[in-house]
């Protein structure tokens, strides 16, 4: 019980601890254009939007929107929105995939009606920087900007400058924002392009995908190692940058888990026994929870993913069974073949469903048996490791002699290697009940009343306090260690205890055993009376007392005989006859 109450702490403290690292309030909104009307429409946008929106839903966002092909309106639409969820939030995050351009030295996010004929439709089609600056203003603790816009300017060749003046860049301008903890990450530095990339999402988004959600990695080392990833992947011809700046402290957009306070290895693998008892996925969860690292880790995982395997097994089983039957009544109905043809291609595919599950099954087995394998390894590498302790000359013997009487009998330690499983012990334990005269019952495995009583009766003649309700290893034990009978030779009703054995007792002449083993007086049955005689004497008769018969005279070898419910025969040579309180006659032999 002490183990079990020291684990669920250890659960709350994680649970606890996680929940108060994530306290802080963090939403985000994710904008992907692609299906552009008046240029060529992008590929990766919608995406990569997704990509994005699904890592911040399994970093436990507080908000996340996703939006997807937005016109002019409804991105002006969904910024005021979730201008309204950043009022309360500590960290507010924006991210848009699209074409974006630059009219002097001002960025604008294209909508996917936009129609920019002239420099100065940008004001009106397309959305400035600005703009998006304004909806994550209210958060307190962080407010990032992340544009994955800096292609070429779809627009540049038909665009026409109404100031010549007026300049026209490749990708996006650097910005640098006026307000504190604010960062805005570009694809590629203020001037130059991005790449879309050949596969499903950006080198950017794929960079970002990688390391931006990191528990506990601070957002501006996420940035550090996004930048890295996008260079190697492009040949150094792309180089993320982030503009804006933060104050001393680690801002991290996931926190860091709180690790549990360390506990010895014993406390672990009591911990990891609780456990393996309750058996269920839940228990290896909490238990993951608990301890996330380490050989006793390995080994729930390992466990977990068997449970699961089984489960998938058993699924597997039922409906290939399950077609098999169908199959099998369409075949009796005398079905049509097209039916008949249909159900056996769903029978091949149940079937080799479950032969796949089969094959996982023996496969996290033998994952489970090689995590066991290898934490033995380990655990022996490091007991041949540590150096034993100085004994001198003179308390070698001493020692020696301590450590040998230290050790555990030999049946102790082979029962210790076997390593008994659970689901053993029931059935070992009534094998042992048995074998110390403590009567439980057939030896079925289940631990029922007569088990029960068995324990009991135990614990009363042995003095010791074992919990009859379960069947325990601590009970196996305590029983193993007993060499002879504990509990004493009860017989039933008819039977008497001789040495280790219950024996039947003899009724004396004039008795006989009935149904329920007792002897009973024979009763004199007479022969019928007329009709005609008088019925007072006749009851009389049957109520005067029966004497009981002697026994016929025999032939006596010994000088005495001794007579049951199965007759009589001579008392065995240098035995004799004698009464007892009962019905019965007993042999007594010197």
């Amino acid at each position: 019980m002490r183990s079990l109450a020291l684990f669920l702490i250890a659960l709350c403290i994680v649970c606890f601890g996680d929940r108060q690292a994530q306290a802080a309030k963090r939403v985000a909104l994710v904008i992907g254009n692609s299906a552009y009307r008046n240029v060529t429409p992008l590929t990766n946008p919608v995406n990569d939007a997704a990509a994005i929106a699904d890592l911040f839903r399994k970093a436990s966002f507080d908000v996340v929107g996703l939006r997807d092909d937005l016109t002019n309106a409804e991105m002006r639409r969904a910024l005021r929105d979730f201008s309204d969820k950043t009022r309360d939030a500590d960290i507010a995050v924006i991210y848009y995939a699209g074409h974006g351009i630059e009219v002097d030295g001002t960025n604008y996010l294209i909508p996917v009606d936009a129609a920019i004929e002239r420099d100065t439709d940008a004001y009106d089609e397309a959305i400035a920087l600005e703009r998006i600056l304004q909806a994550v203003e209210p958060a307190r603790q962080l407010r990032l900007i992340i544009l994955d816009a800096c292609r070429d300017n779809p627009f540049a060749k038909k665009m026409k400058r109404t100031l010549a003046s007026r300049a026209l860049g490749r990708g996006l301008a650097g910005v640098e924002p006026n307000q504190p903890n604010t960062l805005i990450a570009f694809a590629a530095k203020g001037g130059s392009t991005a790449l879309d990339g050949d596969s499903k999402n950006s080198p950017f988004t794929g960079a970002l995908l990688k390391h931006l959600t990191t528990p506990g990695l601070e957002v501006r080392k996420a940035f550090g190692l996004v930048r890295d990833d996008v260079m190697a992947a492009t040949g150094n011809k792309q180089e993320p940058f982030v503009y804006g700046s933060l104050g001393g402290n680690d801002v991290a957009l996931v926190a860091a888990p709180v690790a549990p306070r360390g506990k010895a290895a014993a406390d672990v693998r009591q911990d990891y026994e609780l456990a393996e008892k309750v058996g269920t996925r839940e228990a290896w969860d909490s238990f993951v929870a608990a301890y996330p690292a380490g050989f006793y880790s390995d080994l729930a995982k390992a466990q977990r993913n068997k449970l699961a395997a089984e489960a998938a097994r058993v699924a597997a089983t039922e409906k290939a069974r399950a077609a098999a039957d169908e199959q099998a009544r369409l075949v009796a109905e005398g079905a049509k073949a097209s039916e008949q043809a249909k159900t056996n291609e769903r029978t091949k595919a149940a079937e080799q469903a479950r032969l796949a599950a089969e094959k996982q099954k023996q496969s996290e087995e033998a994952a489970v048996a090689a995590a066991e394998r290898a934490k033995e390894t380990a655990q022996s590498k490091v007991a041949s490791e540590q150096p034993p302790p100085p004994v001198n000359q003179q308390d070698a013997g001493k020692a020696s002699a301590q450590t040998l009487a230290a050790l555990p009998p030999a049946d102790s330690a082979a029962r210790q290697a076997g390593q008994t499983s659970d689901a053993d012990i029931p059935r070992l334990l009534q094998t042992e009940l048995k074998r110390v005269g403590c009567r439980a019952g057939e030896v079925d495995g289940v631990w029922g009343a007569s088990s029960q009583r068995a324990l009991t009766s135990f614990n009363r003649h042995a003095g010791t306090k074992l919990d009859v309700k379960l069947a325990s290893a601590d009970a196996l034990d305590a029983v193993r260690s007993k060499s002879g009978r504990v509990c004493p030779l009860a017989c039933e009703r008819g039977y008497r205890a001789v040495g280790d054995t219950c024996v039947a007792t003899a009724c004396k002449p004039g008795f006989e055993r009935d149904d329920e083993g007792a002897c009973r007086r024979i009763e004199r049955r007479g022969h019928a009376q007329p009709a005609a005689r008088d019925a007072a004497p006749r009851v009389q008769r049957e109520a005067a007392p029966i004497r009981p018969q002697r026994a016929p005279t025999v032939a006596r070898q010994s000088g005495q005989v001794i007579c049951d419910d199965h007759g009589c025969r001579p008392v065995s040579r240098g035995c004799r006859a004698s009464d007892t309180t009962g019905p019965f006659q007993s042999e007594v032999c010197n």
